[in-house]
């Protein structure tokens, strides 16, 4: 790589991590503000009947933990990684959708694979993703 690339690498991976956490975020703040709604994508997506409110806010504030941790690149192997595995779960939990794209609202499903990949970007770059974090605070140019 050269020095220019080198330079650009760090902004690009503060973006792509600032992307994915706004996306989590919103999905996270989701299971607080609609837990029902949540309780219904556990039920149809991941078989798992009843989840009731209370469980769905405890999973909630364990994602904003993480999430938030995610974000200030902190622990990065475990926080990226546990991204990466929970979106990458999420992903495959709506495979029906992709059998059937053209169906209302499936198109919309195919946005988590571009996420995906920038989930595992950030994981296999971690070690370049300095802006911002808790260990790297510097700020971009």
């Amino acid at each position: 790589m050269n020095m220019k690339t080198e330079n650009r690498l760090p902004l690009a991976l503060l973006l792509l991590r600032l992307g994915v956490f706004l996306t989590m975020f919103m999905w996270t703040i989701d299971k607080f503000v609609q837990p029902q709604h949540a309780s219904k994508i556990m039920e149809h997506f991941y078989s798992a009947p009843g989840v009731g409110n209370l469980v769905i806010q405890v999973i909630g504030a364990l994602e904003l933990a993480l999430i938030v941790a995610f974000v200030a690149g902190i622990a990065k192997r475990w926080t990226y990684g546990l991204v990466l595995l929970l979106h990458g779960i999420s992903t495959l939990s709506a495979y029906k959708q992709y059998l059937h794209p053209f169906e209302p609202h499936n198109l919309l499903f195919f946005a988590a694979w571009p996420m995906l990949a920038a989930c595992f970007a950030l994981y296999y770059l971690r070690e370049a993703d300095v802006l911002w974090t808790f260990k790297g605070s510097r700020t971009p140019r």
